[in-house]
């Protein structure tokens, strides 16, 4: 069995973290690169960086702030919001980042997946997905921070993303985000049983107990939470060994 990752993520809004419920009612959390270094000392396997108005406000991503990120952390960290062309995607791995994390300029235009991945590899290329579910097994995919609906489906759209060359997938349950009441374990058990790339499930983690069944029922590569570790609610540590002692492999 692979190891299990835990990924505190940081949604930045003018320069500031911050958290919400659902996408909406937005409350400061904190200078990012001071909570990115207390993340970084704390065990935390990766972080996300997304600039959650970027795409909203059709300007790019802040370098400056991601390049200060860089210079203070070790660990390897996704950056994503307002990444529209190739040039973006360089910039960003030159200012730093892992990965980067594309969501609504490849909707539209779904061939920056094969291009951006053919250039760089898809190691570096998540394709993040915002989905809320409209009927059954059905979750609709909205673009623009949770903004605009679109015509597609998570599952189809995460398997055509994998046969594009994304190299994972970030999930993101609009009905659970901030809710604190446990990820959508149907969303992401449907996407992961879908395609052959890790699924990080997001949105919804309150309890421990969320965690595993991310990784257990729902097959789920990675964990990420912001709001539970942001107010310190649990440890990244606290969230490890508690895994650890229910079997799961975690990196300690």
């Amino acid at each position: 069995m692979l190891t299990k990752r835990i990924i505190p993520c940081l949604d930045i809004k003018e320069g500031r973290v911050v958290k919400g419920i659902k996408f909406l009612g937005l409350r400061d959390a904190g200078d990012p690169v001071e909570v990115a270094k207390i993340y970084d000392q704390g065990q935390a396997d990766e972080m996300v960086f997304l600039d959650i108005t970027a795409s909203h406000e059709k300007r790019k991503i802040l370098i400056d702030l991601v390049e200060k990120i860089a210079k203070n952390i070790f660990m390897p960290f996704t950056v994503g919001g307002g990444v529209g062309e190739i040039s973006d995607i360089r910039d960003l791995l030159n200012a730093g980042a892992e990965k980067v994390s594309l969501n609504t300029q490849v909707v539209q235009y779904p061939d920056l997946i094969a291009d951006s991945s053919g250039r760089f590899g898809s190691q570096c290329i998540v394709v993040a997905i915002d989905a809320k579910r409209v009927e059954g097994e059905k979750w609709q995919v909205f673009i623009n921070g949770g903004r605009t609906p679109t015509e597609l489906y998570a599952v189809d759209w995460a398997k055509k993303a994998a046969t594009l060359g994304a190299g994972e997938i970030l999930l993101t349950s609009m009905d659970c985000d901030g809710t604190k009441d446990g990820y959508d374990i149907a969303l992401t058990k449907a996407v992961s049983s879908a395609v052959n790339i890790p699924v990080i499930a997001s949105g919804g983690a309150g309890r421990l107990e969320h965690f595993y069944e991310a990784f257990t029922t729902a097959q789920a590569d990675a964990a990420l939470a912001a709001s539970l570790f942001h107010y310190q609610q649990f440890s990244v540590r606290e969230v490890k060994e508690y895994l650890h002692g229910r079997g799961v492999k975690v990196r300690l």
